[in-house]
């Protein structure tokens, strides 16, 4: 994800990486050429290609109301999985802080709750792009156990298995009681839940017909344009058309750009940054001292 201050225009309103520029400009550049040809065979009165602009002054305004829906559906998308990082991050941190309390007394289990946490927000990055590997810091604990979650069918369950393994572990020593257990247990579950959210998102794409009936209009729109506006705009038929496609298809582009946020492009959700968050967090809430938060920064 890029940062960037909304208030100055002037450090972002020339940039083209992370604008979409490039996706889009194959396009534009089409829709130029054919005003460029349509204008040509206008003005040298080579055929008679003008047509009224009414029918495109109707189609535009729907064209415009399909793009509105195209992005908010978009961002809805994006934003719910904003929100159900959040909760990652919020119930990490509300299992930590449980553990640290009940189990003070044990401060080996609170450590590898901590450190599996910890491994979960990687863990579910890996789910939601296809990638395996738990992140990088899974030191301090078992080589095959990390080896195993790392191969699991599901990583993400593999890790919130181990978390709840650690709380069992607890409630057999007699170190939590079942009633402890079921609720710190509640945190994990709800893990697993944001999870499901997120994969919902990622594996339920805006249905194929509005996608591409879309696109068909957008084409259909900018190709023909230059043929409504060349009796009235003459050369000025160019820039035109180089304004309108640009900015329609740059809304679409930017539908298809946040629709699916879990991946690694400039503006998807920022996982490695909000793991990394996760991570310090955790390990700061697990250690009492500073020692012991020195120790457990190494493990992590």
């Amino acid at each position: 994800m890029i940062h960037y201050d909304p208030h100055r225009w002037r450090d972002h309103f020339f940039d083209i990486h992370g604008t979409l520029v490039r996706e889009i400009g194959g396009r534009v550049a089409v829709a130029v050429a054919c005003a460029a040809v349509v204008t040509l065979l206008h003005e040298y009165k080579i055929a008679a290609v003008a047509i009224p602009s009414f029918l495109h002054t109707l189609v535009g305004s729907a064209l415009g109301l399909l793009l509105v829906f195209r992005t908010n559906s978009s961002y809805d998308r994006f934003w719910e999985g904003r929100k159900l990082w959040g909760g990652i991050v919020n119930e990490t941190r509300n299992l930590v802080r449980a553990s640290s309390v009940v189990l003070r007394d044990d401060r080996e289990t609170v450590l590898r709750i901590a450190r599996w946490t910890a491994l979960f927000p990687w863990a579910a990055t890996g789910v939601l792009r296809g990638t395996r590997g738990l992140g990088p810091h899974t030191s301090g604990l078992p080589e095959d156990e990390v080896a195993q979650a790392e191969n699991a069918q599901h990583q993400g369950l593999a890790v919130a298995a181990r978390i709840t393994q650690c709380l069992d572990n607890a409630r057999r020593k007699g170190a939590i009681s079942d009633i402890v257990f079921t609720s710190l247990d509640a945190n994990v579950q709800q893990l697993i839940d944001y999870l499901g959210g997120c994969e919902r998102i990622r594996r339920t794409p805006l249905p194929f017909a509005y996608v591409v009936h879309l696109r068909r209009a957008l084409v259909l729109f900018c190709g023909t344009l230059p043929f409504a506006l060349v009796k009235d705009y003459g050369w000025g038929t160019i820039l035109d058309v180089l304004v309108v496609s640009y900015i329609f298809f740059g809304i679409e582009e930017i539908g298809v750009e946040i629709e699916g946020p879990f991946g690694s492009d400039e503006n998807d959700l920022p996982l490695e940054e909000i793991s990394e968050t996760i991570h310090r967090n955790l390990y700061a809430l697990a250690a009492v001292d500073r020692q012991e938060r020195e120790a457990l920064e190494e493990g992590l």
